[in-house]
């Protein structure tokens, strides 16, 4: 490659050694560019406006502190190499001492271009040498820890074994190899420092950095409260459109568009958070977009967004003999269901890629909406199916106010607000054309600043937004304004992909593996490190920071119930950090690895793609970059091995999901490795080898479900600061010398063992723990042990103790044993713990600390079946408990009361003032809740199996509730919380007497007048469930709540008739589940047939989904009203109709004592007018339908098992051109299916099996056979058409070679 410099270029190089940077510049401009950096290249914007300060300064420190170890003097690993050694720190404080000018001239739009370039080159190649000498101080760090372990007796523990490992630890061969890599470094150091002389950089006076800001309690501005209220015109407008496409048949594509940083994502946010919008949609799914448009990934992370409640089978009811494709499962997810997908931050123009993807989401129901974000017209006008909404810039009134929010937040009031500052706001205000985040962040930088001046300066260093530069400028202003450890820190972020959802914990377990974290005496790193977290997200640079509870999956899966800190990063803030690390990082996907996406340059890799390992190995055949990071999501599971294992040995964090059993890497390639995350992998064991990884600071284990044992020697892995076991049910113990890792802070699960070779509780005693610790199998435990454990002083938040294992629950769940009394006493926790579950605990009483425990936040106890009382009575206790929120008493069979005392001693006070959740199952001898009948915050109670307890307790705020008990108190519980309940669920205990009757009649009377006391909008239940409840009169409850969208009702005897007055009152519901009602016969009487369809719009209007299972008696349904469009009817043996007649207003099917006596024609079942929209229908052992059953040309799905008496299948148009699947099984009469030029046009999966009666195929289905993609039918029904071949080695082709005469 040849590089023209103009004579005129040549002639303003200002020396020779400018002229050798501004070539170096111009080489490095050809390395190829992500769509970060051609974002951030706006035309006519000068570059060095918009790109951020490179981050060399930092790396260049981490290097001097390696140089400068204490350990490299003490195992004199540097033994002949003294004077390079020397050099090489006197360099290095040379370089630091002028790098914040280089640094600054680098970025300053005002310096000359050719000097910008030059020092922009010499930084990248400080950079570069800088790398090269980290690695090598870490080789010699490395080998003074192996010399270390070997003097502590590690190499005799690994006996020959270390021969292998350590084939050339002879100290002269050490020293030589060594000296060589030395040497090249001190001597291109050398060469930047002449070069650096010639340049004439300038010392700067480094401030020392400043402990204030550490002991700041920083702010998290949450611009969302502004925002709601700057956008309340949009998010209506939008939310408009949204609802109003309710009768569009067609997909609605509704694109937002936008300059970055204005709040798009926001305001949508806002709309897909609207209760109007909730109400409206089946389904409400969000996806994070970006760069990478791959249709499988997307359809993919679609359908994982979906929430679990919304899938109901319909994928399984597809039989298929080919894999799904993730197009399959998204199109089975959305299929006839009212759905808003939420497609944000999109960027591909790729036409092909969108009408593929929504071909798919064409399936949805009617009104189904796209909204999308983008800041493309271009993307919008391909997309949109509407015109795209342009959403314009904030009102610079809330601008000024989330600048002085911000700005001025350390001052606690108004008036302490310096007015020469407060007057200058409205100018700072005109920088950020109307950009909530440029706000942000100007204001995040002037909160820092006291003086007229430093305000001043930043005012002019911000130049104004404009659609041409957006706001991009400012927000690398704000990057550049951050301390230089900080600058490091936020810059490898860069290697998440966008919108990914960060867990801060392990952020920063992954900065201080890097070493961006310096130590300081007396402090934590994590406690820097946390700091720095938080004036970063303070500065939102993160943001969306919450604290999450533990997925269902991840209980499943890794059984942990610990909560946990996440984050995100905007995308504009993430465009900023691509900038910094340039090609340092590579994001592999499945799009982005069909083509060279593995630089040299790279350093950190992070894969979100399926056979991880084989592209890796791959791209790693004609690369060798030096990797210090990869990371795994946790879809990309690995199956093979990792190849080219040398490539890996600069590695300092690992993160995989292994399908196999056994580690990829030989631990001998990863001297240097810190941070290991093997998490909810199938691996059994972990090499012996392991315990050589002397540098490793983290090893997460959770959720490796065949983990059976740890390495022998990992007393010798002395760096380690936190290890996660927990969720591995396989560990029996832990290796003994637990001890001796004296950095440990992190132990979330200790297995008590009982052999010799086992750490017992007692190696806990010096260890400065804190998080999360479970202790499982306690009965190995002795008082001794237990005490030595000194969990008093160890700074727990959460505490878990287990008597047991998982597999020897049901052996050891009725043990007795009063030494776990003794045991649990001296495992008493440090004051501050937040939550404590206990397993399994044998003895009557716990100690008395268990009600000292005056800050714990969550208690939870299972299975302690002899526990009499929770508290033991001291005089010097409150039992109040007043930070207690969450609270869960299950399988406390002997529990009779809370404390040793009587209960009516604690009645006067108010207990658990603050508690939120109560759950309480199988406490049978338990009578009543604890203290004053009172739980002012309690939101959610569930309360199961407990015959005894009764209460009379009042909370304002309870919103979901499920019960079981006595019907008259169900309907108490109902009385006093009818205002505030969302969610209710009543299971009735008991048999019926005429004085459990008249005392249900008198509770329900009890909600009844309540109702009559108030406005029906005042009751804001939504979902109503019904199980067991014998007094008739229930249904009346129901007619109550006319927001009421989800009503089951299951194996209640007092439903007889169809209770068609009250549900006139239900006008919000949508969903109807009749389940077991096994005196459920139908009608009270014959109605007549309504003049006018209008009067059934009034009988449940809003109906979409209807369930009738198992209600033997039944003869009839409803006719239902149109909008109902899923119906399934399940064993209900004499069902003749499966819709009969209208219902009239005036009347009642309270009635027990009367019988329908009017039966439809036995040889027509019709599903009636109301149901022409009808899309769904499932019949399964309905033997009382006889002769014809007349279906809606509308219906898209048909299922009907086992009705032995059907024989035909009709449609009022003759066709059923919109059915998608249709499933026939075991009807032994049926012989006919519509016919006709479109019946199946639409079908893409058919199943006939056991149908004796058909004896062929309508000529439009024989025709569409060879097209429909899943068929599995009778092989006579064939015919002449051709069918899969019987293949011997191919056992499910077999059934083709049958042939049914």
């Amino acid at each position: 490659m040849h590089t023209y410099l103009s004579p005129r270029v040549s002639a303003i190089l200002c020396s020779q050694a400018t002229k050798h940077f501004l070539l170096r510049s111009i080489l490095f401009s050809t390395l190829p560019c992500t769509r970060a950096s051609l974002f951030l290249r706006v035309p006519g914007v000068p570059m060095a406006a918009v790109v951020a300060t490179m981050v060399v300064g930092p790396l260049v420190k981490i290097v001097m502190e390696k140089v400068s170890g204490e350990l490299l003097r003490q195992y004199k690993v540097m033994k002949g190499l003294d004077k390079q050694h020397d050099i090489l720190k006197r360099r290095l404080l040379l370089i630091l001492d002028i790098i914040t000018d280089a640094e600054q001239t680098a970025a300053d739009p005002v310096q000359a271009a050719t000097r910008r370039a030059g020092a922009a080159s010499w930084l990248e190649a400080i950079k570069k040498v800088a790398y090269q000498a980290n690695e090598v101080f870490d080789e010699f760090k490395y080998e003074a820890l192996r010399r270390k372990a070997k003097k502590e007796g590690h190499y005799d523990d690994l006996g020959f074994s270390m021969v292998k490992l350590f084939p050339t630890h002879n100290r002269f061969v050490f020293c030589n190899r060594m000296g060589r890599k030395l040497g090249k470094v001190v001597r291109a150091i050398e060469l930047l420092v002449t070069e650096m002389n010639n340049f004439g950089f300038k010392y700067q006076q480094q401030l020392p950095v400043s402990n204030q800001w550490r002991q700041t309690d920083h702010v998290i501005f949450d611009p969302k409260g502004i925002a709601q209220r700057s956008r309340e015109k949009d998010n209506k407008i939008i939310v408009d459109i949204l609802v109003g496409q309710a009768n569009n048949t067609d997909l609605t594509v509704v694109p937002i568009i936008g300059m970055g940083g204005l709040g798009k994502t926001m305001l949508a946010q806002l709309v897909y958070n609207e209760p109007k919008i909730d109400n409206h949609f089946d389904l409400l799914l969000w996806v994070c977009v970006s760069d990478s448009f791959d249709v499988d990934s997307l359809a993919k992370s679609i359908v994982e967004a979906a929430p679990e409640k919304n899938y109901d089978g319909t994928e399984a009811a597809v039989p298929s003999k080919r894999k799904n494709t993730p197009l399959d499962i998204l199109q089975n997810l959305v299929s006839k269901r009212r759905y808003l997908l939420v497609l944000d931050d999109v960027w591909t123009r790729e036409v092909r890629k969108w009408e593929k993807l929504k071909t798919c989401l064409e399936h949805g129901g009617k009104g189904s909406v796209v909204l999308t974000t983008t800041r493309d017209e271009g993307v919008a006008e391909i997309m949109g199916s509407v015109e795209a909404y342009n959403l314009g810039a904030l009102g610079g009134e809330y601008i000024k106010e989330i600048i002085e929010t911000t700005a001025f937040s350390r001052f606690k009031k108004e008036v302490e607000r310096p007015a020469v500052l407060v007057n200058m706001v409205d100018e700072i205000v005109k920088r950020c054309a109307g950009s909530p985040l440029a706000a942000i962040a100007l204001g995040s930088v002037l909160r820092n600043k006291t003086s007229e001046e430093e305000w001043k300066d930043v005012s002019n260093r911000s130049s104004i937004c404009t659609a041409e530069s957006g706001i991009l400028p400012i927000l690398n202003l704000s990057y550049n304004d951050l301390p230089q450890h900080m600058k490091q820190c936020f810059a490898f972020c860069a290697i998440f992909p966008k919108d990914y959802k960060i867990d801060v914990d392990k952020l920063i377990q992954l900065w201080i593996a890097h070493g961006f974290i310096l130590e300081e005496k007396q402090v934590r790193l994590e406690t820097i490190a946390k700091q720095i977290f938080n004036q970063l997200a303070s500065r939102s640079f993160f943001q969306d920071v919450k604290q999450v509870q533990a997925t269902a999956d991840e209980i499943n899966y890794s059984k942990s119930c610990y909560s946990r800190t996440t984050c995100k990063i905007h995308d504009l803030m993430h465009d900023v950090a691509l900038s910094v690390m340039q090609n340092e990082c590579a994001l592999g996907t499945e799009e982005s690895c069909r083509s060279e996406w593995l630089p040299n340059t790279a350093r950190h890799i992070f894969l979100s793609c399926t056979e991880a390992e084989r592209r890796l190995n791959s791209s790693l055949e004609n690369s060798s970059p030096a990797i210090h990071t990869i990371l795994c999501d946790g879809y990309s599971y690995m199956e093979w091995s990792l190849q080219h294992p040398s490539k890996y040995s600069s590695l300092q964090a690992l993160q995989l999901r292994l399908q196999t059993s056994s580690f990829p890497l030989k631990p001998k390639h990863l001297h240097h490795l810190r941070y290991l995350d093997l998490s909810r992998s199938l691996i059994k064991a972990l090499p012996e080898d392991m315990s050589i990884l002397y540098n490793l600071q983290v090893l997460n284990l959770s959720g490796c479900t065949s983990l059976c044992e740890l390495p022998i020697q990992m007393r010798y892995m002395t760096a380690l600061r936190h290890l996660y076991t927990h969720g591995c049910p396989m560990l029996k113990s832990m290796p003994r010398d637990l001890r001796k890792l004296t950095s440990l802070q992190t132990l979330t699960c200790f297995v008590v063992g009982s052999g010799s070779n086992c750490s017992n509780v007692g190696e806990l005693e010096n260890l400065k723990l804190g998080g999360q610790l479970e202790l499982r199998h306690l009965p190995n435990v002795t008082e001794k042990d237990a005490s030595t454990a000194n969990l008093v002083n160890k700074e727990l938040r959460e505490l878990t103790l287990k008597w047991t294992v998982e597999q020897d629950f049901c052996e050891t769940r009725c043990r007795v044993d009063e030494n776990d009394a003794r045991v649990l006493e001296k495992l008493k926790p440090h004051d501050g713990l937040h939550t404590i579950r206990i397993h399994l605990y044998g003895a009557t009483t716990f100690p008395t600390w268990m009600a000292s425990l005056q800050n714990i936040v969550q208690i939870h106890l299972f299975s302690c079946i002899k526990l009499q009382w929770l508290f033991s009575h001291d005089s010097n206790t409150s039992f109040a408990f007043p930070n207690l929120t969450e609270l869960t008493l299950r399988s406390l069979d002997n529990l009779e009361r809370w404390w040793a005392m009587d209960n009516d001693e604690m009645q006067g006070e108010i207990i658990f003032p603050r508690l939120e959740k109560l759950f309480i199952s199988f406490c049978k001898k338990l009578t009543v809740l604890p203290g004053h009948p009172t739980f002012p915050n309690l939101q959610n109670a569930h309360i199961e199996a407990c015959p005894e307890l009764t209460t009379r307790a009042k909370s304002p705020k309870l919103s979901v509730l499920k019960t079981e008990g006595c019907e008259a108190e169900l309907f108490l519980w109902v009385a006093r919380h009818m205002t505030s309940l969302t969610n209710l669920k009543l299971k009735s205990l008991e048999y019926n007497t005429e004085t459990i009757l008249t005392e249900a009649e008198h509770g329900l009377r009890e909600v009844v007048d309540g109702k009559e006391k108030r406005n029906d909008h005042d009751f804001p239940l939504a979902v109503l469930e019904l199980d067991r409840i014998k007094y008739s009169g229930v249904i009346e409850l129901c007619a109550c709540f006319v927001h009421l969208q989800d009503l089951s009702i299951q194996r209640c005897d007092g439903l007889v008739h169809w209770p068609e007055k009250e549900f006139q009152a239900l006008v919000s519901l949508r969903r109807l589940v009749i389940y077991g009602c096994d005196n459920l016969i139908g009608y009270a009487q014959a109605p007549a047939e309504p003049s006018t369809s209008s009067e059934t719009s009034q009988f449940l209007p809003h109906l979409e989904s209807l369930e009738i299972k198992f209600c033997g008696s039944l003869v009839e349904v409803f006719n239902a009203p149109a909008s109902l469009k899923r119906m399934e009817i399940l064993s209900c043996s004499k069902l003749e109709s499966i819709s009969c007649r209208r219902l009239q207003p005036e009347q009642s099917a309270l009635s027990i004592n009367q019988v329908s006596s009017s039966i439809p024609d036995a040889s027509s079942s019709s599903p009636g007018a109301g149901v022409e929209h009808l899309e769904s229908l499932t019949l399964f052992r309905c033997h009382g339908l006889t002769g014809v059953l007349h279906l809606p040309p509308s219906l898209t799905y048909l299922k009907v098992f086992e009705c032995e008496w059907l024989t035909s299948l009709e449609s009022s148009s003759g066709e059923l051109p919109s059915l998608e699947i249709l499933e026939l099984l075991e009807c032994k009469t049926l012989s006919s299916l519509p016919d006709g030029p479109q019946a199946y046009a639409s079908l893409r999966c058919l199943r006939i099996r056991d149908v004796p009666g058909m004896k062929t195929l309508p000529m439009s289905l024989q025709q569409r056979l060879g097209s429909i993609q899943t068929k599995h039918i009778d092989a006579h029904l064939y015919e002449e058409t051709p069918r899969p071949v019987p293949t011997l080695l191919k056992p499910k082709t077999w059934k083709y070679a049958i042939c049914n005469n």
